[in-house]
C-alpha cells in the first residue's frame, strides 16, 4: 500500500495544480458521513454516546501506544480513524447493548488508518484493558466490512487537504509566520474533531474557518486581507463559512474558558471575536454545544472477558447487525 499523506491525498494530480484543487473541492462530499448522520446525532442520545466513547477509545489507544509501546501513531492517524468511524456508522444501524462492537470498530478503524499511514500497529497490545480480545481474522473481517461500507475510499479528503491551498491565497512572505499559522489552524482542526455541530460542514469550510480563526489570533492587522482572499474564492460558500466560523469560535472560547478554570496559566490568552459579522448577519445560536476534552477517557466498566474467534455470518457482504460473537 502506497504511503498516504493526509495533506496531499491525490498523488496522481500533481502535474496540474488547478485540476488538483478542483478535484479536491468536487470530491470532498464523498468523504463525509451521510446527510442524515448529523440529525441522528442531534436526536439520538445513543449515537452521541457511541461516538463520544469511540473517540475517547481511539485517543486512549494513541496515548497508550506512545507511552507504553513506542508506537508512532501521530495525531493524523487517530484523525483518519475517526473519519473512517464517522463515515461507517453513518451508514449502519448500530446495535445497542453490544459494547464489543464499539471496541472492535475502534480497533479496526485505527488499524486501517495505521496501514494507510504505513505505521506499524499491533492490536494485541491494546486489548488487555478493554475487556475483550479479538483474533486477527475477526479484526480483518471488520476491516473488510468498513472498506466495503466506505466504497474503499480510504484516501480521505479532510480539512488538512486544503490547508496549503488556502494559505497560498494569503501570500505570506515569512516562512516562520506561515508555519505558525498552519500549526495553530491544525490545532483548531484537531480540536474540532469532537464537535458534533461541525460535522455538517465540508472539510474545505472547516479548513477555511480554522485558518481565519488562527489568522485573527496571530495576525489581526492582516486578517481583513486574509478574509477577503477566502471569501472571494469561487468554491467557498460564504453562508456556510460564517456558520462554521461561529461554531468553531464558540468551541475555542469554551476551551479557553475551561483552561482558565482548570489551570493557572502565565501566558496571555487572545479571545477571538465575531469578525465575520461585518459581512453577514449572525443568527443567534439555538443551542449550546457540549465540549468534550480531547483526552477524555471512557468510564470503566465491568465487562466479562471473552475471546471472539470469528463472525457467525459467512456472507461476503454483511451488515453490522449481522455480526455476533460466536459462543
Amino acid at each position: 500500500m502506497d504511503y498516504f499523506d493526509l495533506e496531499v491525498p491525490f498523488t496522481s494530480l500533481e502535474e496540474h495544480h488547478s485540476d488538483k484543487i478542483s478535484a479536491l473541492f468536487s470530491s470532498e462530499s464523498d468523504h463525509m458521513p451521510s446527510q442524515n448522520y448529523f440529525q441522528s446525532l442531534k436526536t439520538s442520545d445513543f449515537y452521541v454516546s457511541f461516538r463520544q466513547e469511540a473517540i475517547s477509545l481511539i485517543l486512549q489507544v494513541v496515548l497508550v501506544g506512545q507511552a507504553q509501546y513506542s508506537c508512532n501513531l501521530d495525531p493524523y492517524t487517530p484523525y483518519l480513524a475517526i473519519n473512517y468511524m464517522d463515515r461507517f456508522i453513518s451508514g449502519q444501524q448500530m446495535p445497542q447493548g453490544s459494547p464489543w462492537v464499539l471496541r472492535l470498530l475502534v480497533i479496526a478503524c485505527i488499524s486501517l488508518a495505521a496501514k494507510m499511514k504505513e505505521i506499524h500497529f499491533s492490536s494485541s497490545n491494546f486489548q488487555r484493558e478493554g475487556g475483550f480480545i479479538f483474533d486477527a481474522p475477526v479484526i480483518q473481517r471488520m476491516e473488510l466490512l468498513i472498506l466495503d461500507s466506505l466504497n474503499w475510499r480510504m484516501r480521505s479528503i479532510t480539512p488538512f487537504s486544503f490547508i496549503y491551498f488556502f494559505i497560498s491565497l494569503f501570500e505570506l512572505k515569512d516562512p516562520p509566520l506561515t508555519q505558525a499559522l498552519k500549526d495553530r489552524a491544525t490545532d483548531i482542526i484537531f480540536q474540532a474533531r469532537n464537535e458534533i455541530n461541525l460535522l455538517e460542514f465540508k472539510p474545505s469550510i472547516i479548513a477555511a474557518s480554522a485558518l481565519l480563526l488562527a489568522s485573527h489570533e496571530l495576525f489581526p492587522l492582516q486578517f481583513p486581507s486574509f478574509e477577503t482572499s477566502i471569501l472571494s474564492y469561487e468554491y467557498v460558500n460564504k453562508e456556510n463559512l460564517l456558520k462554521c466560523f461561529n461554531a468553531m469560535q464558540e468551541m475555542v472560547i469554551n476551551e479557553m474558558s475551561e483552561s482558565i478554570v482548570d489551570t493557572v496559566s502565565s501566558s496571555s490568552i487572545r479571545t477571538p471575536i465575531n469578525v465575520l459579522d461585518c459581512h453577514c448577519n449572525k443568527s443567534e445560536s439555538e443551542s449550546s454545544t457540549s465540549n468534550m476534552a480531547a483526552t477524555a477517557m471512557p468510564g470503566k466498566r465491568e465487562i466479562k472477558r471473552r475471546k471472539l474467534n470469528g463472525f457467525c455470518s459467512e456472507s461476503n457482504r454483511v451488515k453490522i447487525s449481522q455480526i455476533q460473537p460466536c459462543g
